[in-house]
């Protein structure tokens, strides 16, 4: 008498490629298909100008358009040293082309799809979590990276604009400045401090919790893990002038990158010209109104350009270099970088074991909190050393 188990009873062997596959994993190739398509599409719409700028390319000084890309690659070089400074300061080390390709593939994203802003921040975010970051290191990177580059944006223009007559108002620009420098100064206070704002933020809690009708303490305790996990960030004056620096080195070398495109054409604009129209096409196209704020940029940049001291037909010469080289030249990198190094990056799903592990928050918390709700208690004052781990 056989007595081999039945059919069904049988162990299941291993699962064979269609079964390893994910529920949605037909979502990654449609992706990828839309992708192709806005491209296709955005193509479409730019051929005119490629064309042009093709055409300008051909009769432009070539030393001047290398010169151009140049200055480009470095504005994009700037992006990765910000993060790689802010991540530093709370103790995740990234290889710079880790983070020049994140970078890279993040600006393709942002500056050629729809919503392409949104995808950036999220794909960076990923990238940072996959090198070790926690989601609260990550999201103040981000955050504050941001920061910097509005302020180093802001200052350039403000320059550009002192340049070109705002001397007769020097308050005006000095009281930008201070504002600037606050700004700054209360960053670090909030990354390298983080128990001042425990007491504003128990205060503000009690207060939504009385409207809300809940227990006095609801919430402090993930308020004060939040707070425990920012004690990983040691962001020095150091740190912060070298992120800042970069920041502001990222907007320098992209308004080379325009300057070198009008030279290229044979125009000579004036600097302060050239810088007042950067700022002013980049503040535009932050705008999420077309990818790569296509139209708005060039609306606002050529007419900048003509007042800078160059003819029209210079002005859209200089400007379709300049978009040839900052945007599709770029993000044409970003692109390449994305689908060899990125496109099954899904595949990797962020592992919190493998991320630099600090105290579990209960364990901490007693640690630098005492039963009094309103009381927190920071590592070691005076030595600047941190709390002693009773397991070691």
């Amino acid at each position: 008498m056989s007595h081999d188990a039945p059919a069904s009873d049988a162990p299941a062997g291993p699962a064979g490629p269609d079964r390893s596959r994910g529920k949605y994993w037909w979502l990654r190739w449609a992706l990828i298909a839309l992708a192709v398509i806005v491209l296709t599409v955005e193509l479409a719409l730019v051929r005119d100008q490629l064309a042009k700028a093709w055409k300008s390319l051909v009769s432009a000084d070539w030393l001047w358009v290398l010169a151009a890309a140049a200055a480009a690659m470095a504005s994009m070089h700037s992006f990765a040293q910000i993060q790689r400074t802010l991540l530093r300061s709370a103790g995740v080390r990234v290889h710079q082309w880790r983070s020049e390709a994140a970078f890279y593939a993040g600006n393709a994203l942002s500056t050629t799809l729809p919503g392409g802003p949104v995808l950036s921040a999220t794909f960076i975010f990923r990238q940072q979590r996959l090198w070790g970051a926690s989601p609260l290191v990550a999201s103040w990177q981000l955050v504050m990276s941001g920061a910097l580059q509005v302020i180093g944006l802001a200052l350039l223009g403000l320059g550009g604009a002192f340049l070109l007559g705002a001397r007769e108002n020097p308050l005006s620009l000095i009281f930008s400045l201070g504002g600037f420098v606050a700004l700054i100064l209360l960053a670090q206070a909030v990354a390298t401090r983080p128990e001042l704002l425990d007491g504003i933020g128990a205060r503000v809690l009690r207060w939504i919790n009385s409207v809300r009708g809940k227990p006095t303490r609801a919430g402090l305790a993930k308020w004060r893990e939040i707070l425990t996990q920012l004690e990983s960030v040691q962001l020095s004056r150091r740190d912060l002038g070298e992120a800042f620096s970069w920041s502001l080195f990222n907007w320098i070398a992209d308004v080379a990158c325009l300057l070198f495109a009008c030279f290229a054409t044979g125009g000579h604009p004036s600097l302060a010209g050239v810088t007042v129209a950067y700022a002013a096409a980049r503040a535009v196209g932050s705008i999420p109104l077309m990818p790569g704020g296509l139209l708005v940029v060039e609306a606002v940049l050529v007419p900048g350009l003509v007042s800078s001291g160059m003819s029209l037909a210079s002005a859209i010469s200089a400007m379709l270099i300049y978009r040839l080289i900052s945007w599709i030249f770029i993000s044409a990198i970003g692109w390449v970088v994305f689908f060899f190094m990125f496109r099954t990056a899904h595949d990797v799903e962020p592992d919190p074991a493998a991320a630099p592990t600090a105290t579990p928050a209960e364990d901490v918390a007693p640690q630098l909190f005492s039963p009094d709700p309103d009381a927190f208690h920071p590592p070691d004052q005076k030595s600047g050393a941190p709390p002693e781990d009773p397991d070691r």
